[in-house]
């Protein structure tokens, strides 16, 4: 049984995509655009979102910084001047910065934190009553699989994303029942600018368009859990259920410690 709203027929539906300029979040706005889906499209570049338009004409360009006090508000206001409603928010603004513990500091911790949780986290109240109030359409939240188990280099961006995760979770108990759906998707390894930084390898590496392809897909199905690809991250959860005795080591030898 799906526990959302599947959404299959894109045309004419509203909505705004956080984090759009970019990666898994231009090519899933390039996705939704060919299957007729009206756009309004967020991300601090005004440059990249002009680009991105070229492929999803007729796209409301709302640039925004999620860091920034009342800039969700702002581009909320606008968005609903203009469409009276949304059908969905896919909260896709973050960031990664690999992490040994020689290198974590406040300031680092922090900048991590604001954009990939607390961004979120706003975004989520500047919305939810528009939906509630409607009582139907649905918030995606992209997190990733870092957040599944601690691994080397994921200082903070993986303590971010399991936040997400367990954000994600709880906002469903307080969404799904009054008639809106809440969709956690977790990527893999995907090729975009911010994993270009990794100087290992990534193992089941994905274009962002094969990326888009799978959440469209995982909205179709209705899922709670967007996990991509499955033959990766059906394995790391698997491994995050062994005792830390055969966990650490497993790990260990796969990433060779992230060093």
């Amino acid at each position: 049984m799906a526990l959302n709203e599947r959404i299959t027929d894109w045309r004419g539906r509203r909505v705004w995509l956080v984090g759009a300029s970019t990666g898994i979040g231009a090519a899933l706005a390039r996705a939704l655009s060919a299957r007729g889906a009206r756009l309004a499209l967020s991300a601090r570049s005004r440059e990249k979102l002009e680009a991105l338009a070229v492929s999803c004409p007729g796209s409301m360009l709302l640039p925004l910084d999620v860091t920034v006090a009342g800039s969700l508000d702002q581009a909320h206001d606008a968005l609903m001047a203009e469409w009276g409603g949304i059908d969905l928010v896919v909260l896709n603004a973050g960031t990664y910065r690999p992490l040994h513990v020689e290198e974590l500091s406040p300031t680092a911790a922090r900048e991590t934190i604001e954009l990939n949780l607390l961004g979120v986290m706003d975004g989520v109240s500047v919305v939810a009553p528009t939906l509630l109030e409607q009582g139907a359409g649905g918030v995606a939240i992209v997190g990733s699989v870092a957040g599944y188990a601690g691994l080397p280099k994921a200082l903070v961006y993986g303590a971010s994303k399991a936040a997400l995760i367990n954000f994600a979770e709880s906002l469903y108990f307080d969404l799904a029942p009054r008639g809106v759906s809440v969709y956690l998707v977790s990527p893999g390894f995907v090729a975009t600018p911010l994993t270009e930084q990794n100087d290992f390898h990534m193992p089941a590496l994905m274009q962002p368009e094969q990326a888009a392809d799978a959440i469209v897909a995982g909205l179709a199905q209705g899922r709670f859990e967007i996990h991509f690809p499955r033959r990766f991250t059906l394995w790391l959860k698997l491994l995050r259920l062994l005792p830390y005795r055969w966990f650490f080591p497993l790990v260990q030898r796969a990433t060779g410690g992230g060093r």
